[in-house]
């Protein structure tokens, strides 16, 4: 079920870094995809999460209503806010700011969550396997803006945009990964049609 294909040059030239870059990339989500280790916590995990009795919630929180799945409308807040509170760590006078934002987007990582976990549920075991990985690294990416928050507010500037700087680092692999199965599903859909 591999449909990933090798990036190679176009004009059969020398292969670049991003060309290497993205093959290992394509490799490593190769691997996890078909890594069946955590396929019986995978199981429980999703059996659990689809016996909570959510009722018409469920529908709500898998986006029935939108059409689509809200987990990706959802995570802009977070993202959103960090990533401007990041940008305005460059311009004086912005601690409050700063602050704010960093809050914003921890609180706004609750619905995200539950959504995700929503869809995450009834993803088939390669998709799954990639997702585990993404909640991984939204749980690294909160740590690191807690930590940031804890240190902004102690007056520890400098602290909490390093903190920051890491957390979007775990957000853009996190972004890759929820992107990877974003389009896996898609082309399943397509697939199946």
């Amino acid at each position: 079920m591999n449909s990933h294909t090798r990036n190679t040059p176009p004009t059969g030239g020398p292969t670049t870094a991003l060309d290497t870059a993205s093959a290992c990339w394509l490799k490593t989500l190769d691997r996890l995809e078909r890594t069946t280790a955590a396929d019986p916590a995978i199981r429980a995990l999703q059996r659990g999460i689809s016996s909570l009795p959510l009722g018409a919630m469920r529908d709500l929180l898998r986006g029935r209503p939108l059409g689509h799945p809200v987990h990706p409308v959802l995570v802009q807040v977070p993202i959103g806010c960090w990533l401007s509170a990041s940008v305005l760590d460059f311009v004086p006078g912005t601690h409050h700011a700063t602050v704010t934002l960093t809050a914003v987007g921890l609180v706004g990582v609750a619905p995200a969550a539950v959504a995700g976990w929503a869809d995450w549920a009834d993803l088939p075991p390669e998709q799954a396997r990639i997702g585990l990985v993404h909640a991984a690294s939204n749980v690294a990416a909160v740590a690191c803006y807690t930590a940031s928050l804890a240190a902004r507010l102690r007056g520890r500037s400098a602290r909490g945009r390093l903190w920051a700087l890491s957390g979007m680092a775990a957000v853009a692999v996190s972004g890759a990964l929820g992107g990877h199965v974003a389009y896996r599903r898609a082309v399943g859909a397509h697939a199946a049609a």
